[in-house]
């Protein structure tokens, strides 16, 4: 499973690390598998691409604040997304010019290559001069003010400017190059003995052909005119005399400017390569908090409260937030948000949430998922206000639609996957589980369920049970006494509350009131005895 660790850190610039951050995580983060991810929501949330979301998942305390600081000036300092979206594709073409001249058959192409690397990352450099480092007095956090910093040296220095001085000039020396004179030295028979290329030029050779001159209405015959043609070139030839002849030119082309190549290779790789690698090794970081800035902003047109937690270090556990929403809800949706409070703590590790259907069970279980998993990647979350003490892994039981049922059916499936649960889980862990065991009866369902809460309270994780087993909700107390005795965390139920028959989508910390909400579902469906009679004499009619 990807970590923090497996974004490579450059020791001196980073969006995401503070400097000489030790990669040592608070327990040794596990983070969040893609799978986890995808069962969040969490790639429609951010559109990361070929990016692992929980490659940038810590449990690090100050690695998060350092990124909420991060975040904070990509929300507040107008353009300075902008200035990041108009670097990346400047390192694509940087990358891509890199495997070309890395594949390169000659020196010469190689050499080109490196001149167009430099042209860009010159034009780079200039477009951060001109956007970026105008925005220095508005930064606040430590990453960009030491990048700003960082561009501001480069572009400043002496080196610097000699060095588009001098690309100036030999990228002009190479483009420029329209036609070489080639000197052949004969025998006494007129037969080449060597040759050789006198002289490189700016200006290409004319013709010297009558019918040439007339079309070009010159008839002057200057220097770069053709007294006659030695070869007609590409013409008549067969691939092997072609490719003999441009060998031989490229060659003697080479060997003119080698000079300038050992000189220009060295300058790259002293200079050019240093300074672009830190750049290419910021990529996937930029592109995270690009993609971080866009849902920040997404959610603030929404009206999303928006907060940066505070973030625990006691290794408590603890978890709580006043008005928390559900992102992936509240961008779908454009009705009245319902925020709810939940928290975390001693009266309370793993919750039981029970109700009707579609009464915000699940939006409260994904929306902690969610919690959890921008906390930890330092981005706001979705409330007025949260504390939280990070957690190593988030672990999902969802309805992933997918399931092994043809071997196993349904029931064993999800048993099987709850099983495997086990074998990842620590007392760290967030365990989130929607409508599990709910291909079974009652009876059959509150039983498994009853002996997976028995485990995760002896674990001691976090996490929350979202279900339609009345039956389990009812047997929370007696599995209290039995695993509080033996060193487990303490289970609570939590209601979707119902109003005069409607849904409010608030959920209260309340013991169920023995209702199985068949009737609200019922009614909701049309199959209520009243409706279904209606109905009967309906037809009779």
């Amino acid at each position: 499973m990807n970590t923090e660790n497996n974004i490579k850190k450059n020791d001196n610039i980073s969006l995401l690390f503070p400097p000489h951050q030790s990669e040592n995580s608070l327990y040794g983060s596990m983070g969040i598998s893609e799978e986890n991810a995808s069962m969040l929501d969490i790639y429609s949330l951010l559109d990361l691409r070929s990016l692992d979301f929980g490659a940038f998942f810590t449990t690090d305390p100050q690695v998060i604040r350092y990124r909420q600081a991060t975040f904070e000036d990509i929300r507040t300092v107008e353009k300075l997304s902008d200035v990041l979206r108009r670097m990346l594709p400047f390192l694509t073409d940087i990358k891509e010019l890199r495997k070309m001249g890395s594949s390169a058959d000659g020196v010469g192409d190689s050499y080109l290559y490196s001149i167009s690397e430099i042209e860009i990352y010159t034009s780079l450099m200039d477009m951060l001069r001109e956007e970026l480092l105008p925005l220095r007095p508005k930064l606040r956090s430590p990453a960009f003010i030491a990048f700003a910093e960082r561009i501001g040296e480069l572009c400043e220095s002496e080196y610097y400017k000699n060095l588009t001085e001098h690309l100036s000039q030999l990228a002009s020396r190479v483009r420029d190059i329209r036609s070489i004179t080639i000197g052949i030295n004969l025998d006494r028979r007129l037969v080449p003995e060597n040759a050789g290329v006198i002289s490189v030029n700016s200006e290409e050779f004319k013709s010297g052909e009558l019918f040439e001159r007339v079309k070009r209405l010159d008839f002057k015959k200057g220097e770069m005119t053709f007294m006659a043609e030695l070869m007609p070139y590409g013409k008549n030839q067969s691939e092997n005399q072609r490719l003999a002849m441009t060998n031989a030119v490229s060659n003697a082309v080479t060997d003119i400017f080698k000079t300038s190549i050992r000189s220009w290779k060295k300058s790259v790789q002293y200079y050019v390569l240093d300074n672009t690698d830190f750049l290419l090794q910021m990529v996937p970081e930029i592109e995270f908090v690009i993609e971080g800035g866009k849902l920040i902003s997404r959610l603030e047109k929404r009206g999303v409260s928006l907060t940066n937690p505070v973030i625990l270090e006691d290794n408590s556990k603890r978890f709580s937030a006043k008005g928390l929403c559900n992102p992936s809800i509240a961008l779908k949706t454009e009705g009245e948000l319902i925020p709810n409070d939940i928290a975390f703590d001693e009266s309370a590790m793993i919750y039981v949430i029970t109700g009707p259907n579609r009464g915000g069970k699940s939006v409260l279980t994904c929306a902690v998922g969610h919690a959890f998993a921008m906390a930890q990647t330092g981005l706001p979350v979705c409330a007025q206000s949260a504390e939280i003490s990070p957690c190593d892994q988030i672990l999902t039981h969802f309805p992933a639609g997918n399931e092994d049922t043809v071997e196993k059916g349904r029931l064993g499936e999800e048993c099987s996957r709850l099983c495997t649960m086990f074998d990842a889980v620590t007392e760290n862990s967030l365990v989130l589980l929607d409508e599990s065991l709910s291909s079974t009866g009652s009876y059959e369902g509150a039983y498994i369920a009853a002996e997976v809460l028995r485990g995760f309270s002896l674990c001691g994780c976090r996490g929350i049970f979202s279900t339609h087993l009345h039956d389990l909700a009812a047997s929370v107390d007696a599995i209290n006494r039995e695993c509080l005795e033996k060193g487990g965390v303490k289970i609570d139920n939590l209601v979707a509350e119902v109003k005069e028959g409607e849904r409010s989508f608030r959920i209260l910390r309340k013991s169920p009131d023995g209702k199985s909400y068949a009737r609200d579902i019922a009614e909701k469906y049309g199959l209520s005895a009243e409706k279904i009679m209606a109905k009967l004499e309906k037809n009779k009619n």
